[in-house]
């Protein structure tokens, strides 16, 4: 690595991140519990198990349809928690601040920060504020961390994906994706697009009241539901197969990207779950899932066909398969 230098795109979620993460962080911490990859870490404390997860917000713009960094800086960070199959509990969360910064803005950001955890059933128990010069940030960073509490029972983790498991996504993806694209560069569709920023505990609590015997959660936010994919093929060893036609995407978004020139697939999104579950109770799960107002469009959108060094397939509309990769650069940077 010597000589090189970090790219946007190596915060991209994508390969370039992967592999900053595998070649130069992991080797130097030996924790098992960072080698897994996951969303937070499970730690057993005196006969309980925490899931703990961190996340740092830097989106542009601040504010966009549907939601703000201060929402976001909330919801990402309960999902991350939801993930591991925790129930969230208490979260940090510290502003970097840009002198200069409007305090009315600041204010709303704060109030969006109060309803986002409120409606997650999370309490803001600590946190930080810094001021740095002008120009030293981009206005407003956030980094939110938070603890919750996991099952005994509950395993889910990116490595736990098994052959002939379901895969169920809980609604269309790419609305995050163009929503902050359009909001950044003032774009205008005839139809509203908006973000799908959204807390998945509770759709999360819905699923494991029907089994606990989840493999794999995890919400496909940088580098979308392709790059998540990949990484679970990567971590379980496994070969996915999703099917073109059952992955929801809007057709505003779908609009979008044939102008564009995105693929919905690396799309992010910020209220999106991939479930992977055995298939006796993939039925169960569904039904569950579409009761709640966050899975009320949830299908199952492929499987888990064999072992494998890791690999993601697309069965296309047209019969053809061909295979899905990760994001490769920046589709674009500054997104979450």
């Amino acid at each position: 690595m010597k000589g090189e230098k970090i790219l946007l795109s190596h915060g991209s979620g994508g390969r370039l991140s992967y592999n900053l993460i595998k070649e130069l962080i992991l080797p130097n911490f030996t924790s098992p519990c960072l080698q897994k990859l996951d969303d937070g870490a499970i730690l057993r404390m005196k006969g309980f198990r925490l899931a703990y997860s961190t996340d740092s917000y830097t989106v542009d713009p601040l504010f966009f349809k549907g939601g703000d960094i201060g929402t976001l800086a909330v919801c990402g960070t309960v999902n991350d928690l939801a993930m591991c199959g925790a129930k969230p509990l208490y979260l940090s969360c510290s502003l970097i601040i840009e002198e200069g910064f409007p305090l009315s803005c600041l204010e709303e950001i704060v109030l969006s920060i109060k309803r986002a955890s409120l409606m997650a059933g999370v309490d803001i128990v600590t946190g930080d504020t810094k001021v740095v010069n002008r120009g030293a940030v981009d206005r407003l960073f956030i980094n939110t961390s938070g603890i919750g509490l996991v099952k005994e029972g509950t395993n889910i983790s990116g490595g736990n994906a098994r052959v002939d498991d379901v895969i169920i996504l809980n609604g269309p993806i790419g609305n995050h994706g163009i929503t902050v694209l359009s909001a950044r560069e003032g774009l205008k569709f005839e139809t509203a697009v908006q973000s799908d920023v959204a807390p998945l505990n509770l759709l999360v609590n819905d699923i494991l009241e029907v089994s606990q015997d989840i493999h794999v959660l995890r919400d496909p936010t940088r580098g979308g539901l392709a790059t998540t994919l990949n990484e679970i093929a990567l971590s379980s060893g496994v070969e996915i197969e999703i099917n073109e036609e059952d992955i929801p995407v809007d057709e505003e978004v779908q609009a979008a990207c044939e102008i564009l020139g995105y693929d919905p697939l690396y799309l992010a999104n910020e209220g999106k779950l991939v479930a992977f579950v055995p298939p006796a109770i993939a039925p169960e799960i569904l039904r569950k899932m579409k009761e709640n107002k966050y899975g009320s469009k949830s299908k199952i959108i492929g499987k888990v066909v064999k072992k494998s060094e890791g690999l993601v397939c697309l069965r296309t509309r047209i019969g053809g398969k061909r295979i899905v990769d990760m994001l490769t650069g920046e589709q674009l940077p500054r997104i979450c």
